[in-house]
């Protein structure tokens, strides 16, 4: 039986001169008698190696309550100074499982950990990417929870699909999640069948409302709640978890708070023997609701489901694993659907990954009460003429473009005028005590002008000019 089950196992291993025992939990023991030619006593002059030996891969996990010949080995006060053991037990999970997000197991390993998101809605290292897909006309999910009798089916077959499903297939208690987008109704998003008359639906009405029915038996009519009265078919992403315990409901939808419903006394608490699970559609041979049919079942739900989860199962999640393999190993003149009989999940027409419907409204309307536009009920009238309101966004552009032409302009202007300044900086006139006489005749040279003076000799001496 294997023992890497993440729990703590007892191994006691006695070895004297008639025989050798090797005993596992105090309840698996082995027992071989000493060869009559073997040696009655060993010889052992090594170290004692725990765990592995030589640098080798060895174990990983931990060991407690170590004993040989009686005497108890402190593997504690060696795990302090011995690399890559830490005393205490405690591994990488200890510290960082809390990572593992949205229901993803921390699983050890030799340099770090993993989150294991086999059993969740989620993808990524830390299970926290939404797994969606875009449903077209038509197209549905199937994934079935009891095993059906196929002729010829072998044991493994039976085996394996008995460990894909739940154990308990008579519910009293379900735990609903997924996320959706579309701008079509009326649709089915989910549909829980059984072998009796009892079944789960959560669909979106024709005005857009979305309506969670219950019909565990007892009641002439199921049970139907009206979660919202809003509009939930206009292309923007709304999540709904939901879950019951015995009579209680309770539904959240989006960001708003949640609300608790309680079935009739006259119900029953009991889901029967859960059969089947439809994501977008349904297709069953056995007992339908006829209203659902008639009124939500065509021609089928069209957008975006994500993070779809029903008690611990991911249909959405497993049809596009299924669908990636088939698309690698596509059947002959069924290639959009998954042929497999051993599988609980199959699907019918074309399913894309996509995130689409992966992020909800997260931003919660203000309420009336807090609200200052809020005008209904009142006598406040707006300081401003409707026909004259410019369109969303026209006025913050035009601020922008504005600005930025100002900003050019002025820079513009600016480098002109540092031109300018350079470009005249040398430019200007100055006073000399040059005769007048000499600009008369351009011929003249500098001496004959100053000889020509009327009287130069009463040139004052601070205003002579030099030549050097």
């Amino acid at each position: 039986m294997p023992l890497n089950d993440d729990q703590w196992h007892r191994v006691m291993a006695e070895r004297s001169v008639k025989e050798a025992v090797l005993q596992l939990d105090q309840t698996y023991r082995a027992s071989q008698l000493a060869p009559a030619q073997g040696h009655t006593r060993l010889e052992l002059f090594s170290q004692l190696y725990v765990g592995a030996a030589g640098g080798q891969r060895g174990f990983l996990g931990c060991i407690r309550a170590l004993r040989m010949n009686g005497i108890t080995l402190d593997l504690e006060e060696r795990a302090k100074v011995t690399p890559g053991v830490k005393p205490g037990c405690q591994g990488h999970c200890t510290s960082y499982g809390m990572y593992c997000r949205n229901g993803g197991k921390c699983v050890e390993r030799y340099n770090g950990y993993l989150c294991d998101c086999t059993a969740t809605a989620y993808d990524g290292p830390f299970c926290t990417r939404d797994v969606g897909g875009f449903f077209e006309a038509g197209t549905l999910i199937k994934y079935n929870f009891m095993a059906e009798a196929t002729p010829g089916a072998s044991k493994d077959t039976k085996i394996l699909t008995h460990q894909l499903t739940p154990q308990d297939v008579n519910l009293t208690k379900e735990e609903v999640a997924f996320s959706f987008s579309t701008s079509n109704a009326p649709a089915i998003l989910m549909y829980v069948s059984s072998r009796t008359q009892d079944y789960m639906a959560v669909v979106l009405r024709q005005n857009g409302s979305l309506q969670v029915r219950y019909n565990l038996g007892g009641l002439k009519e199921p049970f139907a709640i009206d979660v919202d009265q809003r509009n939930l078919a206009n292309g923007q992403p709304h999540s709904i978890n939901m879950s019951r315990v015995d009579r209680s409901i309770t539904i959240q939808l989006d960001h708003y708070p949640p609300v608790s419903y309680t079935l009739p006394d006259a119900s029953d608490t009991k889901f029967n023997l859960v059969k089947t699970l439809f994501l977008g559609k349904v297709f069953e041979t056995g007992h339908i609701d006829p209203v659902l049919i008639e009124r939500y079942n065509t021609p089928g739900f069209v957008g975006c489901l994500s993070r779809v989860q029903f008690n611990g199962v991911a249909p959405l999640k497993s049809a596009l694993r299924t669908a990636t393999q088939a698309q690698g190993t596509p059947a002959a003149g069924q290639p959009d659907r998954q042929p497999a009989a051993t599988l609980p999940v199959s699907y019918q027409g074309k399913l894309v990954e996509s995130n689409c419907g992966a992020s909800p409204l997260t931003i919660p309307p203000m309420s009336a009460a807090t609200d200052p536009w809020h005008l209904d009920n009142t006598d406040a009238e707006f300081p401003f003429n409707e026909e004259r309101v410019i369109p969303d966004g026209v006025n913050r552009d035009s601020a922008i473009i504005g600005g930025i032409i100002a900003v050019v302009i002025f820079t513009i202007l600016c480098t002109l005028v540092f031109l300018i300044r350079y470009m005249f900086r040398h430019k200007g006139t100055y006073h000399t005590n040059e005769a007048k006489s000499s600009g008369e005749s351009a011929g003249e040279s500098a001496d004959t002008a100053i000889i020509g003076t009327d009287n130069p000799e009463t040139i004052d001496e601070s205003k002579k000019e030099w030549f050097i």
